[in-house]
């Protein structure tokens, strides 16, 4: 198993920055296959679940991040949890595959993109500032570690699929966030996002 899975020096250091919940700690099933990427990721996409809907404590969160990774692995047949990490409503960061891993969230980024799930329907409610906090955490501090480039590109899910994901009122507040773009910008993209 490649150690940049694990990625333990990052951990180490969000350790620092905020609470992160590794694999092990939400019983997270192993994965079927690892496939890296070089970094740092040049693309941050933003993702909502919708299902599991918010959760608020951490044992809330842990069976929220074992269903999506139950649903992904069994159901849909991936290699593991589709995103990079999950934020919760508790305000921890939830490892998933982790940074440098080839996800399976966004099409055409997959491999050049760090993908964050904040646990529930933001469609018309804004998430508690202690989850967009611990995002935009995560975000510095991966840029600080090298595994997100300086110039990064912060994209919502719907840019670059046809979805609703992030859900509206998560895609108004991270369109006012540092490095967002209007546009994907990605390589061959030829999606066209109606908002």
């Amino acid at each position: 198993m490649p150690s940049a899975y694990f990625a333990t020096r990052a951990l180490l250091y969000f350790s620092a920055m905020t609470d992160i919940v590794s694999r092990c700690e939400w019983g997270a099933a192993p994965p079927k296959l690892v496939e890296t990427f070089n970094g740092p990721a040049p693309f941050v996409i933003i993702h909502h679940s919708y299902i599991p809907r918010e959760c608020h404590s951490n044992a809330e969160c842990v069976k929220a991040m074992q269903q999506m990774q139950d649903f992904h692995q069994n159901d849909r047949g991936w290699n593991d949890i589709g995103y990079s990490f999950g934020v919760g409503g508790d305000g921890n960061i939830y490892m998933g595959r982790g940074f440098n891993v080839i996800g399976a969230h966004a099409p055409r980024y997959n491999d050049k993109s760090v993908g964050i799930c904040l646990i529930g329907d933001w469609t018309k409610n804004l998430p508690p500032e202690k989850m967009l906090r611990a995002v935009r955490k995560l975000i510095q501090s991966g840029v600080e570690e090298g595994n997100i480039a300086r110039n990064y590109t912060l994209l919502g899910h719907r840019q670059v699929r046809d979805t609703e994901c992030p859900g509206q009122t998560l895609f108004d507040e991270i369109k006012t966030w540092p490095h967002f773009s209007p546009r994907p910008s990605g390589p061959h993209d030829d999606f066209t996002p109606d908002s």
